[in-house]
């Protein structure tokens, strides 16, 4: 099977692509904007008209597209996310390979969610915020295409890789400094939001999954069940050994996400960790709209994702629970100088 994987080196992008050379079967081209890729081609600025030629000259079966901006104005964010993702729907409806879509979408689409319940795929979507409607513009555009195409609406992806810049790899960073300099309590703020953390290895088995399926339409990517982020940082420090007292601040206020060029300047002593997006290449935390406050990923306090739909119609289940997720973020903090 000839797969296209556009966007092999983002979070989500690294693990698809080493799930999918590990089946002998996969004869994958990887398509982005680096110098590694195997085709270099700028979604977001590129012609409709060019990638149907290199999609008629490659003939894949199937086209993953893991590609996407998660930081950014909503000009940035609406030209990666939605302009981009028109541009495959328009390239694929061009050319006679007549592959199958899988795109990568994400729980922020459906925005915010009562307590206590389980977001199913047929809620009606009310982002709220810039990144939330950047990737549900692109959901609707794969849905109206006509094409052979399914979203996955991944949720909270962590695991290995995940960026310095979102809120468990800052908290990670903030806990690396308190045990380095012998810090005996670490205060932390915004740590009130739940969400569903799915382990990015588990992603890339269900985009795996879905490339081999014939479902279509949407389809949940999430563990099942909501975690309090404070919560996440207890059994973080557990397994990094932090022996110090967790103080949360209370009411500290938590204006948008915090760039990983920023966690140089937190001090461990004040890290305000925020709400998460994930991901992911796709997945940390958009700019937030006025209504979206606190929240910088638009959905609220809570999130937790109903994943029957993908039990049912791919035979995915996650697997990694969330500490050994966590314990693999820390190793990769626990290593950093």
């Amino acid at each position: 099977m000839r797969v296209l994987l556009i966007g092999a080196n983002g979070y989500i992008g690294r693990f698809v692509a080493d799930r999918l050379l590990a089946d002998p079967a996969v004869q994958l081209t990887a398509l982005g904007r680096g110098d590694d890729a195997d085709v270099r081609f700028d979604l977001a600025t590129g012609s409709p008209g060019a990638l149907t030629r290199f999609l008629d000259a490659v003939h894949p079966g199937v086209v993953i597209n893991c590609a996407g901006a998660t930081r950014g104005g909503a000009r940035e964010l609406t030209r990666h996310n939605t302009v981009a993702v028109a541009t495959v729907c328009e390239a694929l409806r061009r050319s006679g390979c007549g592959a199958r879509l899988v795109q990568i979408g994400c729980g922020s689409e459906y925005g915010p969610s009562q307590p206590g319940s389980s977001t199913a795929e047929d809620a009606v979507p009310r982002p709220g915020g810039p990144y939330g409607v950047s990737k549900l513009a692109a959901t609707e555009l794969v849905l109206g295409s006509g094409l052979d195409a399914v979203v996955l609406r991944v949720f909270s992806p962590v695991g290995p890789g995940t960026p310095a810049g979102s809120p468990l790899g800052r908290l990670a960073e903030a806990m690396r400094r308190a045990m380095q300099s012998g810090d005996g309590e670490l205060k932390l703020g915004g740590l009130g939001a739940q969400r569903d953390y799915v382990d990015v290895r588990d992603v890339a088995r269900a985009v795996h999954a879905a490339s081999l399926s014939a479902a279509q339409g949407v389809i949940n990517i999430g563990s099942g069940r909501a975690v309090r982020l404070r919560d996440a940082a207890g059994i973080l420090a557990r397994v990094a050994g932090y022996g110090g007292a967790l103080n949360e601040l209370d009411g500290l206020p938590h204006p948008g996400p915090v760039h990983a060029a920023h966690t140089a300047h937190a001090t461990h002593l004040r890290a305000t960790i925020g709400h998460p997006r994930a991901e992911t290449d796709h997945h940390p935390a958009a700019a937030a709209s006025p209504a979206a406050f606190p929240y910088p990923d638009g959905c609220g306090a809570w999130q937790q994702a109903d994943v029957r739909t993908a039990r049912d119609r791919l035979g995915w289940r996650p697997r990694i629970n969330l500490e050994e997720s966590l314990a693999d973020i820390w190793m990769e903090a626990a290593c950093r100088i």
